[in-house]
């Protein structure tokens, strides 16, 4: 159901970006290439599967709606009504990390977050990526649940420190990660999804099944928005988890023009 070909793109720069509390962020550049036809048609179906699935679509559709004029008008945040270019940019630094997490670190990401939506142009709630580890046979304290705050600047030339942000919101996610669990394992019930249910409910017993729970704080900003000095004054002191925190930041260029065209793609191709 899902590709991977676009990660191909995101490569490690070698280089980190060092906060003032110590901690160092690896920084990624998404080099994409927009004339790939095959990875961008696959990539592009890839990510409309996060917001509709092919029988879904074929369920949900109004008989007088296309596939593109239903997704773009219902199901997509929009591109010209306010917040949806800002929605739209968030969804998709989202689920980069969330590929990144899956496909590049070995863990398992569901995907639940965007396919009920009851407002298309509203960020869905809750902890914005989380990740699982587990042993096949048992639970074991080796498990390990890792709860990512992703935050997007996909303007150019517009400096902030979207590291800090994600730092910041990271914080709340202890507080979240119940509900949050919850609702993902109620989407993956209404899919018969009886492993991924099983999964979630495993990392529901923390007290009696202890495992290892980690944070991560990351920024997907454009190079024009780019400044690691801006960024190495984030501080994760305040963090209540901070031990256990980690950070990563991607970079690529002119990224909410590739956003646009990737949402395009994905309502066209089908």
């Amino acid at each position: 159901m899902w590709t991977d070909q676009h990660l191909k793109w995101l490569q490690d720069t070698g280089e980190v970006v060092t906060t003032v509390c110590g901690k160092q962020a690896p920084i990624y550049q998404f080099a994409y290439d927009i004339d790939d036809v095959d990875v961008m048609a696959a990539w592009a179906l890839h990510f409309r599967k996060h917001y509709c699935s092919d029988f879904e679509l074929e369920i949900l559709k109004p008989e007088d709606k296309s596939n593109s004029e239903y997704l773009l008008e219902v199901k997509f945040p929009s591109k010209t009504e306010a917040p949806g270019s800002s929605v739209r940019a968030g969804d998709f630094a989202e689920i980069l990390v969330a590929d990144y997490l899956q496909f590049l670190k070995g863990y398992c990401v569901p995907r639940t977050r965007y396919d009920r939506k009851i407002v298309a142009n509203e960020s869905s709630k809750g902890s914005d990526v989380i990740a699982f580890k587990q042993n096949a046979s048992k639970p074991s304290k080796r498990d390990e649940l890792l709860i990512y705050e992703v935050k997007a600047k996909l303007s150019e030339k517009k400096i902030v420190n979207v590291l800090q942000d994600a730092i910041n919101h990271s914080a709340k996610d202890e507080l979240r990660i119940a509900e949050s669990l919850n609702a993902m394992k109620q989407r993956l019930y209404d899919r018969n999804d009886e492993a991924g249910v099983s999964m979630v409910g495993r990392f529901q017993k923390n007290v009696d099944a202890p495992y290892d729970r980690s944070y991560g704080a990351a920024a997907v900003l454009t190079e024009t928005s780019f400044c690691s000095e801006t960024l190495s004054e984030a501080d994760s002191a305040e963090h209540p988890n901070t031990n256990k925190l980690e950070l990563l930041v991607i970079s690529g260029e002119k990224l909410m023009l590739l956003v646009h065209e990737l949402y395009e793609r994905a309502a066209n191709g089908t």
